[in-house]
This record gives C-alpha cells, structure tokens and sequence, in this order.
C-alpha cells in the first residue's frame, strides 16, 4: 500500500497516480488509452507539479475497471475507475488547477465523483 505520508520540501497538496500498465491502460484489449502525454504536456504547462505531482505507474488495479487513477493527499487515497472520455481528463486537469489555485484540495466535480469506488474494504 501507498504510504499515506508526502515528504517534499515543496507545498505538495497531493499526488494523482494514472495508471498505465497491465490490462487498465492498454488498448489492444478494447479499452481507450489514457491521454497520457496530454496529461503531462498541460500538468506542466498549469504549473502543477510543484502542488499536485503527476506520476504515470504501472498497474494500479483492479484490472476489472479500466484507467485506474489513485488521488494521494496526507489524509486519505481516493479511487478513481473507468475514466475513458477526455472530458474526465480535462475535469481532472481542471480540479488540479483550481485546488493549486485554492491552496487546498478541493472537492472533485461530479464527472469524477461517479467513478470513484473503494479499493481496499476494511470490514
């Protein structure tokens, strides 16, 4: 499991994690693939990685859903799934911007909202 910790000496509010390995991200098992490229080109052009880090990993999973992303802050891990429309990216770049801007991770608009879902049950 990630560690729930961010340790930087930059105004880190989080980090979104995209996965890019296994069955999640790929394509040649009928899933769209992530705009990761996209991702990175404007993450760096809105100024984001010194407050929220990009990071592109490997298999997030679970393999189930497809383009997993992981949103880490020092309080909690949310999950994302099944993000396949460039709308979603571009409300997440969206949501990173104005929580850089806020100074504090905002809530996550309601495109996002719906794709969340609990990755680790501790019942």
């Amino acid at each position: 499991m990630l560690s729930q910790t961010i340790n930087t000496k930059r105004q880190v509010l989080g980090q979104v994690i995209i996965c890019s390995g296994c069955c999640c991200g790929r394509t040649d098992k009928g899933k769209p693939a992530i705009p990761e490229e996209w991702l990175k080109n404007n993450w760096k052009q809105a100024g984001l990685l010194r407050t929220i880090q990009l990071t592109i990993s490997g298999c997030l999973g679970p393999c189930d859903l497809t383009n997993v992303i992981s949103i880490l802050t020092p309080q909690k891990q949310i999950w994302l799934g099944g993000i396949t429309g460039q709308n979603q990216y571009e409300a997440l770049l969206e949501w990173a911007q104005s929580s850089s801007d806020a100074g504090i991770l905002i809530d996550l608009p309601e495109i996002l909202q719906t794709q969340q879902f609990e990755r680790y049950k501790t019942s």
